[in-house]
């Protein structure tokens, strides 16, 4: 299940944008294998961050938090070379975001899938005293 979908680029930064961006042969249709290709290289880099941080990838149900930073690495990487500065910046962010939430220094609430991944281990020995050993006595 992809983080984000080409009806949320839509709804987050216009048709518009996102026809001048995808569409390929030039005939005013997004090509959506185009937009299909930067989602999955998009989630690709946020499984990698979280993965690496612990986490079980890809996610399922999507945390919102990621559904958006998706969308804007999405947005990024279908500029190529070309993006703006507001559009690198927002960028820049998400992967600081993805730092932090790997880091454990942000978490995603109740979606958080860390499982024990920064929780402390105990290892003790075997027991020396039980029922049974004491009654020898």
């Amino acid at each position: 299940m992809p983080y984000t979908t080409q009806a949320a680029l839509i709804d987050r930064f216009g048709n518009e944008e996102l026809l001048q961006l995808a569409d390929r042969d030039g005939d005013g249709v997004i090509d959506t294998a185009v937009v299909d290709q930067a989602i999955t290289d998009a989630d690709a880099e946020i499984d990698g961050y979280l993965g690496a941080g612990g986490y079980t990838v890809p996610l399922d149900p999507v945390p919102t938090v990621i559904a958006s930073l998706s969308a804007d690495i999405t947005r990024y990487r279908l500029y190529d070379d070309l993006a703006p500065d507001a559009v690198r910046t927002r960028y820049e962010d998400a992967r600081r975001m993805l730092e932090a939430i790997a880091a454990g220094r942000v978490s995603l609430g109740a979606n958080d899938t860390t499982g024990s991944a920064g929780s402390p281990e105990f290892e003790a020995p075997d027991r020396v005293f039980s029922q049974s050993t004491l009654e020898d006595f």
